[in-house]
């Protein structure tokens, strides 16, 4: 599988993950490192890369010692995963005194190229959805928007996702229709959180924009338990396996499932993010210039096009 003439060199890449613990979200949403670190190695098989993998563990500390390992075994590239500003500072003089170029996920470092999620422009998608499904579904209805989940995680970045869902909301509802909900990351408090602010809107249709989708779930349950389903709509972002399944799991974005108040989650792709990286790695590595920033291509999957973005069948 040589992209590239037969004659082309094959280069070592590092990649130093956030975390390669088992449960923990990145970014805010319900994708892990393994999804991460899978998605390089299935990329990988498609160009002249070689990977070594590193955890970072999300600790300064650690992060320097797996830098210095792969000055030791002169890596090409370098990835590095870690949103400490002051850390990656140090990562990069480091790298860049062995003269080994360096690539940033979801955390940038000053003049080295940086590729993440744009959460403003993910919930500006979101925002946007829910305001288009109330004008065709919900005209001259009385209606607020409820923003729920972790809204002031400042280093996943949530407080741009909800200022993008108000920017794609706000042609729609004033302000004044907007209610945030904040669980500080505790899905707990979906419910009793929800409870009170539906409670207080008996007459009012709800556009809910879930910050992530195990959020997105909780709420369903409780607008189930609530008996107010027929009043909801929800739009979530993350768009993980717990929502979109193999063929065999009942998922809430599914073709047969048309009818689901989830009426689609906003892809954050983390599960593809080696098929986006490896080429950026790749261009800079031949001397090409890339951007400074490159973004995740956000879209809204719903069960119109679930199958196209994630075919029914096990990846693996």
């Amino acid at each position: 599988m040589h992209h590239g003439g037969a004659g082309e060199r094959r280069y070592t890449v590092a990649f130093a993950n956030l975390t390669e613990e088992a449960g923990t979200g990145l970014e805010g949403t319900g994708f892990t490192g393994a999804d991460l670190r899978q998605s390089f190695v299935l990329a990988a098989r498609s160009y002249p890369v070689d990977l070594i993998f590193y955890d970072n563990q999300r600790e300064g500390a650690r992060a320097l010692a797996n830098a210095a390992d792969a000055i030791g075994r002169k890596v090409d590239l370098y990835i590095q995963y870690l949103p400490d500003p002051a850390i990656n500072r140090e990562v990069t003089d480091k790298l860049r005194a062995a003269r080994i170029p360096v690539l940033f996920i979801n955390s940038p470092s000053d003049g080295s190229p940086l590729y993440g999620a744009d959460n403003r422009a993910a919930g500006r998608i979101a925002g946007e959805a829910l305001a288009k499904f109330a004008a065709t579904t919900w005209a001259g209805q009385s209606t607020v928007a409820i923003l729920i989940g972790n809204l002031s995680d400042q280093p996943n970045g949530l407080p741009d996702r909800v200022q993008g869902v108000r920017d794609g909301l706000g042609r729609a509802l004033p302000a004044s229709r907007i209610i945030p909900l904040d669980t500080r990351g505790n899905p707990v408090q979906v419910s009793g959180l929800l409870g009170k602010a539906v409670g207080a809107q008996p007459n009012s249709k709800l556009l809910i924009a879930a910050m992530d989708d195990a959020t997105a779930l909780s709420v369903k349950a409780a607008l189930d338990a609530l008996g107010r389903t027929a009043d909801a709509a929800i739009v979530s972002h993350g768009c993980d396996r717990s929502v979109h399944g193999g063929v065999s799991d009942h998922k809430e974005i599914d073709p047969n499932n048309r009818g689901s108040i989830l009426i689609g989650s906003v892809a954050f792709f983390l599960d593809r993010y080696g098929y986006d990286v490896l080429p950026l790695a790749l261009r800079i590595l031949r001397g090409e210039a890339v951007p400074a920033r490159t973004s995740t291509h956000h879209i809204l999957v719903t069960a119109a096009n679930v199958w196209r973005e994630y075919p029914p069948y096990d990846m693996q």
